[in-house]
This record gives C-alpha cells, sequence and structure tokens, in this order.
C-alpha cells in the first residue's frame, strides 16, 4: 500500500503533468489557432521546362482534414481509440495527390470533430481550434481545423469534407468560402467514410480564384466555355428559417442586381416545389408517423429527417463492427448520435434513395444549366464556445434543412461570407445542378466582390441608392396586395405580398406583424415568432406582435414565455385605453 507521502508525490508529478500538457495546448493554439493535429511535408513535383505552362497550384499551401490518408500516416478520424487502432496508411488519396502533383504544396493535417459526426467543431480529446472571426463562437464542424487554417492565413486553401454540412458550416461560421461539389465528382478513395451516398470532398479558401483554379483540378472535368446565370432564384421559404434573412436579402438581392440586372431574379417556394415533385417523401414521412400524416410539416422538413436517416444507417453500416469491438469513448453529443445510428435500421433506406433520385432530378429541372438557387448557409450566427445547452435544437434543426436541399440533390453548393452581425460572420449560399460545379465556380468568381462591398455597404448603413428600403410606395402596395390575399385565405400569397414589403422596406414593423399573422394561420410558428420578435425590435409597443408572438410561443410549448407577451401586451393594452380614456 503507498505511503501517504508516496501519494503526494504521485499526485504532485500528475498535477505537473496536467499543467505542462496545458501549457503545450496553449502554446500550439497560440501559434495556429488549434487548427491542425500534426505537421509534415508533401512536395509537388519540379516546374516542367518552358514553353510547358507552370503547375496550375505553384506557390500555393494547403491543409487536410485528419478523415484523409496520407502515406506513412495514420488517419485520426477524430478520435484517439480509431487512431490507436489503426496502421498508417499504403497510399495518399487520390484528391490530396492530385493537388500535389498540381503544384501546391501540403503542409499538414488538420482537427476535426469525432467520426465527423458534429456542426461545432468542439473536440472533447483533442480541443476546439480557435475561430479567427469570432475567437467566441465555434467554428464549426466537422472540418473544424480546415476552416480555421485557412480562415487565419496559415494556409492558401484546405480540404474537408462535407456529408451533412462540414464544409459549408465551418465555412460560413469563420467567414470563407466553403465549396461542397456534386456528389461522385470528386473521388472519395482514400476517405474514411461517414456516409457514402452523401460523402464529399470539398474545400475552403479566402479568395475566389484560389477556390476555382482547386475546383478545376479536383473536378478534372474538361474546359468549358463560362457562362452567366439567367435565372438567380431566391428560395423565400428558406429565407424565412434565418434569423438574418434581412440582412442577407438585402446584400444578395442588390449584389445580383449590380451584377447581372434585376431581370434574373425571381422568388420560389422551394419546399412546394419540390413536394410536388418528390412524390416518395410522402410515403417515406407516412411510414415514419405510421400513416397519420402531419400537414404542418415543411417538406424541406421531411427530407432532412429522410437525409438523418440515410446518414445513420450508412454510419452504422461502416463503422458498427469497430465501435462494438473496441468500445471507444465518445465526448458529448457524438455518444449519442453514435447510439441512434447504431439502434437504426434498413426499414426506410430504400424509400430514401428513391428520394434522392426524384429530388436530384428535381432540382436539374428547376435549375438547368443556368439557374441557381440563393438561401442562407446558416439560420444564424455561430453558436458561442462551449454552450452546446444554447445551441438548440431549434437551430439545430434549422441549419440542417437549409443543408439538406444539396445533400439529398447531390448538387454543388458554396458558402460566401457577407460581413458580420454583432461581430459574427453571416454568410449566404449558391447553388447549381449536379453536375454544374464549373458554372458555379465562375459564378462566384464574378459576383463575389460585388458581395462584398456590398456586405460592407450594409454594415455601415450606406447601402447603394438601389436598396430597396428606398422604395416605401412599393412596400404599401405590397402590403395592400398581402392584405387582400389574407383576406380571401390565401395566406401563401399573403406572406409572398408581405415578403416583398419587407424587401421594400426592412424598417417597418407593421410589415414583419402582417407576416406573421399570415404564417400563425399556416401553423408556421417558429417563423411567425421570429416575424413578431423583429416588430417588436421595431415598435417596443406593438401589442399585436405580442399577442401573436405568445400565441406561437404557446403552440410551441414555450409557455413561460407565452405569458409573459400575453402580460405585455394586456399592459400596453390597458395603458392605451387609460390615454383614450382622459
Amino acid at each position: 500500500m503507498a505511503s501517504p507521502s508516496n501519494i503526494w508525490v504521485l499526485l504532485g508529478l500528475g498535477i505537473a503533468g496536467i499543467l505542462l500538457l496545458t501549457r503545450s495546448r496553449k502554446k500550439q493554439i497560440s501559434k495556429d489557432f488549434g487548427a491542425f493535429i500534426k505537421y509534415l511535408e508533401l512536395l509537388p513535383p519540379p516546374q516542367p521546362a518552358p514553353p510547358i505552362a507552370p503547375h496550375p497550384l505553384s506557390n500555393l499551401t494547403f491543409a487536410v482534414k485528419d478523415i484523409f490518408d496520407v502515406e506513412g500516416f495514420i488517419t485520426g478520424f477524430g478520435n484517439p481509440d480509431w487512431e490507436r487502432t489503426h496502421e498508417p496508411a499504403l497510399r495518399t488519396a487520390p484528391a490530396v495527390a492530385c493537388l500535389v502533383q498540381a503544384g501546391a504544396t501540403c503542409v499538414g493535417k488538420t482537427h476535426m470533430d469525432e467520426m465527423a459526426y458534429s456542426l461545432i467543431g468542439e473536440n472533447k480529446h483533442y480541443g476546439t481550434p480557435v475561430n479567427p472571426a469570432a475567437t467566441s463562437r465555434v467554428p464549426g464542424g466537422s472540418s473544424s481545423g480546415s476552416a480555421v487554417a485557412v480562415a487565419a492565413g496559415l494556409v492558401d486553401f484546405a480540404l474537408g469534407t462535407d456529408t451533412r454540412c462540414s464544409v459549408r458550416v465551418p465555412a460560413a461560421f469563420c467567414g470563407i468560402l466553403g465549396f461542397r461539389p456534386s456528389h461522385g465528382a470528386i473521388s472519395c478513395i482514400g476517405v474514411v467514410p461517414m456516409a457514402q451516398s452523401i460523402d464529399t470532398v470539398g474545400w475552403f479558401a479566402r479568395d475566389p480564384d484560389v477556390l476555382r483554379k482547386v475546383g478545376h483540378v479536383l473536378l478534372q472535368q474538361s474546359y468549358v466555355e463560362q457562362k452567366q446565370p439567367r435565372r438567380l432564384l431566391i428560395a423565400d421559404d428558406c429565407f424565412s428559417l434565418s434569423d438574418l434573412q434581412n440582412r442577407q436579402l438585402t446584400v444578395i438581392l442588390n449584389s445580383i442586381e449590380k451584377t447581372y440586372g434585376r431581370q434574373v431574379i425571381s422568388r420560389i417556394k422551394l419546399g412546394d416545389y419540390l413536394s410536388s415533385k418528390v412524390p416518395t417523401l410522402v410515403k417515406f414521412e407516412s411510414k415514419q408517423v405510421n400513416g397519420k400524416l402531419d400537414t404542418s410539416i415543411s417538406c424541406l422538413t421531411i427530407i432532412n429527417r429522410a437525409l438523418e436517416v440515410l446518414q445513420r444507417y450508412e454510419f452504422k453500416t461502416n463503422h458498427e463492427d469497430w465501435i462494438r469491438s473496441v468500445k471507444p469513448t465518445f465526448g458529448p453529443g457524438i455518444s449519442e448520435r453514435v447510439k441512434a445510428a447504431l439502434e437504426t435500421n434498413s426499414d426506410f433506406v430504400e424509400d430514401v434513395h428513391i428520394v434522392r433520385e426524384e429530388a436530384r432530378a428535381a432540382m436539374n429541372e428547376l435549375l438547368l444549366t443556368d439557374g441557381i438557387l440563393v438561401m442562407p448557409t446558416a439560420p444564424g450566427v455561430p453558436p458561442k464556445l462551449q454552450s452546446r445547452g444554447s445551441l438548440s435544437e431549434d437551430y439545430r434543426s434549422r441549419t440542417f434543412t437549409l443543408l439538406s436541399v444539396a445533400g439529398i440533390s447531390g448538387c454543388c453548393q458554396v458558402s460566401i461570407p457577407i460581413g458580420k452581425h454583432n461581430g459574427c460572420p453571416v454568410a449566404i449560399s449558391l447553388i447549381a445542378k449536379h453536375g454544374g460545379d464549373r458554372f458555379l465556380l465562375d459564378t462566384v468568381r464574378a459576383i463575389y466582390s460585388v458581395v462584398q462591398k456590398e456586405a460592407e455597404a450594409y454594415g455601415s448603413g450606406t447601402g447603394s441608392s438601389s436598396n430597396a428600403a428606398l422604395r416605401p410606395e412599393a412596400a404599401e402596395a405590397a402590403k395592400e396586395k398581402g392584405n387582400i390575399a389574407f383576406k380571401k385565405k390565401d395566406f401563401k400569397a399573403a406572406i409572398e405580398y408581405y415578403s416583398e414589403a419587407i424587401h421594400c422596406d426592412e424598417k417597418n414593423a407593421t410589415y414583419y406583424n402582417n407576416r406573421a399573422a399570415a404564417y400563425l394561420a399556416m401553423c408556421s410558428f417558429h417563423q411567425a415568432e421570429a416575424d413578431c420578435t423583429k416588430a417588436i425590435e421595431l415598435d417596443k409597443k406593438n401589442v399585436k406582435a405580442y399577442l401573436r408572438r405568445g400565441t406561437a410561443r404557446e403552440f410551441l410549448g414555450y409557455y413561460k414565455e407565452a405569458d409573459e407577451d400575453f402580460g405585455q401586451a394586456l399592459l400596453f393594452f390597458e395603458f392605451e385605453e387609460a390615454v383614450v380614456g382622459k
């Protein structure tokens, strides 16, 4: 039995070891923002002699997520038990190798979420890379380290993977460009699979020219003549899921108008379109709820559910044997997701595969070769660090719902930064048809600088003269059309008209209040709550807004908050009555 003095010695050594590890980790974070898990060097071949052109990625550096194989190194997959039980890779993943052959230098492997199974970027075992764009906020996952390395200027570009969100979210949270290619466009050989029916190899960059150059190398597609988009479709129902829709819409609409002209802009309810084109969705949802369909659930929500089923089942198929034999230690959140995946069966998977085929055909029919779909990347700013409680299920659900469109259809999508809100990055997304990757990269290159100027103008309050906020007459006309549609109980049309009024004048509380009433009639309670909150921000004594928000919150189960809203409405109403009485 150890003596008390020996125990104290051991305890002291243990504390000293912890302090040394902590100091080492802090030193590493201060050096590279905690982006890298290991440094290495893959050098490109010598430049060819003239007149042969130099390598297309000459003088560029890049990093790769620790999900890619690099010959001679163990692929860690974000978990120390995985690293402990696997051997060094025998060959380098083709995606990595082709970038090196194209002239780029690989400098290291980057941190990631465990098993690529999170959108946050926090890792229990290795810590959380620091978001250079907002240090108190999460960097986003699962390709957190790659996004941070690019955002911090440590490399020119970086590779990640995107299954349901893992390039687009960290790009949005870190204020950089993030590209998810068409599914199957880039080889996933040498990449640890998460869910292969959805997995893609994506990449990050700060510069649209670099983004495009990397894309041309990875995609290895034949040259096509550059063309401009003739249709840019604004997905209004997707923007209604965002807390920052006014900023996002104003910036992107002004940018499109200045780059391509107003005539290319059209509006669409994406959920309504897909519900008419993807008939197997109804069959899938009916099976999920034992034949009792909830008509208030949007088509986009059902798509998100279908994608989650597919992700869980394929993750289980890929990794169940290893998990049950090794019994690895997972961090909070990851362990619950892994458990849910292992409990998933194949009952609905066949239907989901049919949904994927129908959704791809529908999106290709919608976008053709000249169309771009516009939507938010994320529903709000990045959540605060170590605040899983504040990352509500609502925020998570809205995020995955927005990102599920490209996931289920296999379309390509790019996240573009549009400045900051309260010091935190905000982003917008563009989507092109499956196979339209080069077209989308060309579009990003053409519009990027205009988007940044419009974002800066919006942030400084000096928007251009084309800003719709300067058209109050058009706003009132749209509102009146909305009122007429509301009286006719055509609530979808009413929402469209009120949205148009808001686009023309985003500082008018009445327009948000009216749209909230239409959302309530449609049982879209989250959207109604958000609109009422905006109306109250603009008009602190708006009795109708408090009443409608209270109603929405009551249906959502937020009873305490609903009671407070009803009480506030009563207080203002009694005050107005007293004033009128005098």
